[in-house]
């Protein structure tokens, strides 16, 4: 998403930060793609056609109460949410059309609404609890808040947190979803569990002590980046006459 030209109001944009496992082959084929995508298909249209793939996954999710083979259809709508998502921002870079205020907005509230869809056709299927998909549905705002606020004080936008991105965790739900057709549920201590209600509080957890841990990460960093000197001590003459 965006328009030629230098943005306004002295704006800068973050230093974008991807460390995730996949980044650096995933970089290659996004600038692959984009140099050979045609003249009319903008960053805007790539925007939309992962947000409505993203919903649509999700309708395909709350789908499986009646045929568990949407879980199919679930896969390739995850692949078309990579396309769109993770494109858009490389077609305007290799074009040189940026916009980073509206390209970071636009992109990031989309994921929001994107992700509740997701989750919510996720409770609505037979695969995961409601409560253990509203967990994970915090945790997840929880962490963007801090990623958001992260990267307008320190001025990096981590898009990977220990080597795990956006594409890992799609690569995560497709090999999930691919296992949820013949094995639907665990057994643990003698007790029958579904999968994806272990896999969802095991994922609260790791996103919770993540969250925690770069949230101290980062208070420490803008405490050391704005320390204060302390007070300088006060003369005797500074203190003023005393009370008779």
């Amino acid at each position: 998403m965006s328009t030629a030209g230098p943005p306004s109001g002295g704006f800068r944009e973050a230093t974008r930060e991807l460390k995730s496992l996949t980044g650096s082959l995933e970089k290659k084929v996004l600038l692959w793609l984009a140099a050979r995508l045609p003249p009319w298909v903008s960053s805007d249209h790539l925007t939309l056609l992962g947000f409505v793939a993203m919903v649509a996954a999700g309708a395909g999710y709350a789908l499986t109460q009646r045929d568990p083979r949407w879980l199919h259809a679930v896969n390739v709508l995850l692949v078309v949410n990579w396309f769109g998502d993770s494109l858009d921002g490389t077609l305007a870079r290799h074009r040189n059309r940026l916009r980073p205020r509206y390209g970071f907005y636009v992109d990031h509230i989309v994921d929001m609404y994107g992700f509740f869809a997701l989750l919510g056709g996720l409770a609505l299927s037979p695969y995961m609890s409601r409560w253990v998909a509203f967990g994970l549905l915090v945790v997840y705002y929880m962490l963007s808040i801090h990623i958001y606020l992260s990267t307008y004080t320190e001025g990096v936008f981590k898009i990977a947190y220990g080597k795990v991105g956006g594409t890992e965790l799609r690569l995560g739900m497709i090999v999930g979803n691919l296992v949820l057709l013949g094995k639907p549920s665990v057994t643990l201590g003698g007790q029958s569990y579904a999968l994806y209600d272990v896999a969802g509080t095991l994922a609260i957890a790791a996103m919770a002590i993540t969250l925690v841990a770069s949230t101290l990460r980062s208070t420490v960093r803008l405490y050391e980046l704005e320390r204060l000197d302390p007070p300088a001590a006060r003369s005797p003459s500074d203190a003023g006459p005393r009370p008779s």
